[in-house]
């Protein structure tokens, strides 16, 4: 029988811990969990989250699991099994000011693309490499699950610091897309099994094969794209920005029809597109402050109040059950098969060995078993090529501590017009980060 395990969530108090929780407390038999750890440097953030999962433990009548709550990192980590990644180094208040300094000089204004992405990740290097050295200190054979952004960049990093770390980078967008694909054309996307290639947010897929079906139904998928407009998932509803971003997704079906893109790609090849339909005063962040994390001061409000009914009002679709079922795949040596961001060697042969890419692979006991495809198309490569060359770059600027390194960074990423704009921006970008970045020169 599988020993019960301990779980530290690390980012606890965001938002999606609740999509988390239910996901773990739905795979009991095949994620058995004696205590579950909520670690965050933001206090009222923390416990307001703890109030919600304690109610949630509550009501499943779940009084032998314990619930940990604390800023302190040896109580987070000593003893767990698997950590939980999803930190936000800076918070919303950081992912807003990245988001509308570009605007201002006519650029993305995008939390994990372009240069408020290339800003988040100069951030989140720092917060990633504490989490990680803090596991090799209190539980050096426990595995980090992370969800943290940019995670291309993230995962090149943790590469560079930590090449033995038990770590597994992973995404859900691309899992969030097959579900809107099958939720809008009537398929049932436990049936799939799709072969996928890129960078994170960046990237296509090449085959879907539905096994009921027993064919690759991607052709008819292009087709309906092409013709019916994608409407969001029951978990993106009510979230116009998500509704666009669907909707775009059919102008990059029907300009290259060959494969499904990932929906990031908009930002890369219609800019201007995007630019035009973009409120520079209130973006992304702005939604996300006034939305789930409003509703969710406003549970852990009601709990306090002593209100029972109706407070949880939640839908994550399948960012929890995700990341957890790669826990019970590695627990369980289920070899079952994800998309996973790894460093390449091979997998796509026609691609530089060390670019940080993603790929299907199999997660079993001994970890990550990607696969090797195809040799992907010239336009593809072009794209990619550029991206991971810009990403080692900011890398490269974040260890050495090199101005040089960054604004060559951020002058090749490809939503970026001229080096001018580029210098401007990053120069913009060190006065607000002061607190985060490391001193460049």
């Amino acid at each position: 029988m599988t020993m019960k395990k301990i779980i530290t969530i690390a980012g606890g108090g965001s938002t999606y811990t609740p999509g988390i929780i239910k996901a773990i407390l739905g795979q009991a038999k095949r994620l058995p969990v004696k205590e579950i750890r909520l670690y965050d440097n933001n206090q009222q953030r923390n416990e307001d989250m703890a109030l919600i999962i304690d109610f949630m433990l509550k009501q499943e009548q779940l009084t032998d699991i314990t619930l940990l709550v604390t800023e302190d990192p040896q109580k987070a980590f000593t003893g767990v099994d698997f950590i939980f990644s999803q930190i936000r180094v800076g918070g919303l208040k950081m992912r807003e000011k990245d988001e509308k300094i570009a605007l201002k000089h006519g650029l993305i204004g995008q939390e994990t693309c372009g240069l408020g992405g290339f800003a988040y990740g100069m951030r989140s290097i720092g917060g990633l490499l504490e989490i990680v050295g803090l596991v090799q200190k209190y539980a050096p054979d426990a595995w980090i699950l992370n969800y943290t952004n940019p995670e291309s960049i993230i995962s090149e990093a943790i590469r560079r610091s930590y090449p033995t770390a038990k770590m597994i980078n992973v995404c859900d967008m691309t899992i969030s897309l097959e579900e809107t694909l099958a939720e809008n054309y009537g398929y049932n996307r436990k049936n799939w099994i799709a072969t996928y290639y890129g960078l994170n947010h960046f990237g296509w897929y090449t085959e879907i094969y539905d096994k009921e079906l027993k064919r690759d139904v991607m052709p008819e998928l292009l087709e309906k794209l092409a013709n019916q407009e994608l409407k969001v998932a029951d978990f993106n509803a009510g979230d116009t920005s998500w509704q666009q971003t669907f909707t775009m997704l059919s102008v990059l079906a029907k300009n290259f029809p060959t494969q499904i893109p990932n929906n990031y790609l908009e930002y890369y090849l219609y800019p201007d597109m995007i630019l035009e339909h973009t409120d520079k005063n209130y973006t992304r962040a702005n939604m996300v402050m006034d939305g789930r994390e409003k509703k969710t001061k406003q549970m852990a409000q009601r709990i306090r109040n002593g209100e029972t009914k109706d407070i949880l009002d939640f839908n994550f679709g399948e960012h929890g059950q995700y990341i957890v079922d790669i826990a019970t795949s590695l627990l369980n040596d289920e070899h079952r098969r994800f998309m996973i961001i790894v460093p390449n060697n091979g997998s796509i042969p026609n691609l530089r060995s060390d670019a940080v890419v993603e790929v299907p692979a199999y997660v079993g006991a001994t970890g990550v078993e990607s696969i090797a495809l195809a040799p992907i198309n010239d336009f593809h490569k072009g794209l990619m090529e550029a991206q991971v060359a810009a990403e080692k770059l900011l890398v490269d600027a974040y260890f050495e501590g090199s101005y040089q390194k960054a604004l060559q960074a951020f002058t090749l990423n490809q939503t970026v017009p001229s080096a001018r704009i580029a210098k401007i921006v990053l120069d913009e970008m060190i006065a607000a980060n002061q607190e985060y970045w490391p001193k460049l020169t």
